[in-house]
């Protein structure tokens, strides 16, 4: 092999290796159930207009998915990805305990979980440390504010909870996670964000996920079996 051939060998496969984190850091197409909640946080985004001060990141929470899984999802536009974590419905939604939302309210003293789009805001110290507050938007969750609905941390989102009891602990309606998690939603979602709460039921493959059936007896506004204080959830 002589110089010529040395030298033109080297160079293309200095090219070579100059292209190929190229190639390898493109990203993969979306999945169905992920252009779903692009197309869902879009939507949520467009719905409450101008009153947004940050359009970068959309929070969902699937509570169609049992607590065990990741359903809370944060919809990036800007890194057009989407990163999944836990996040805990309220007693009121669950009286059973088995992992599965059944019902939401709007109402004071309900101890559940309520849907709709919220907006995010400020950051505050309460009865659970630094939270997010959140205002309710549509008919199903306008009392969101008083009901003191907001995100925050707590024991009974933690991985070790759901390892001993297979379901995560239920919060008195607001959207509770572990402290990891949380920090997060810290980071990504506060400050003039939708969040955006349904039982979407969007399983990984873009189907809808079919929960048991729901129990014959609803327990609209149950005792407190736990021992939880029943008082205003975010506690302002």
């Amino acid at each position: 092999m002589n110089r010529r051939e040395i030298i033109t060998g080297t160079l293309t496969a200095g090219i070579s290796l100059a292209l190929a984190p190229r190639a390898f850091a493109q990203v993969s197409p979306l999945g169905l159930r992920d252009r779903k909640l692009f197309a869902i946080a879009k939507e949520q985004q467009e719905k409450v207009g101008n009153i947004l001060w940050r359009r970068d990141v959309v929070g969902i929470a699937d509570f169609g998915l049992r607590s065990s899984e990741p359903r809370f999802h944060f919809v990036n536009f800007d890194a057009e990805r989407i990163d999944s974590y836990r996040v805990s419905h309220g007693l009121g939604s669950d009286p059973e305990h088995d992992g599965w939302l059944k019902r939401f309210s709007n109402q004071e003293g309900s101890l559940a979980s309520c849907n709709g789009a919220f907006m995010t805001y400020g950051w505050y110290t309460g009865r659970y440390g630094t939270s997010i507050r959140l205002e309710g938007l549509d008919p199903t969750n306008s009392n969101a504010l008083d009901r003191a609905i907001v995100m925050h941390r707590a024991k009974y989102a933690e991985p070790e909870f759901l390892a001993k009891w297979g379901v995560l602990g239920r919060s008195n309606g607001c959207f509770a996670m572990s402290d990891a998690d949380f920090k997060v939603a810290l980071q990504q979602l506060g400050g003039g964000r939708v969040l955006y709460a349904d039982n979407l039921g969007l399983g990984e493959n873009g189907e809808k996920v079919l929960p048991p059936p729901p129990p014959t007896i609803e327990v609209l506004t149950p005792d407190n079996p736990t021992g939880i204080q029943q008082i205003n959830p975010g506690v302002y």
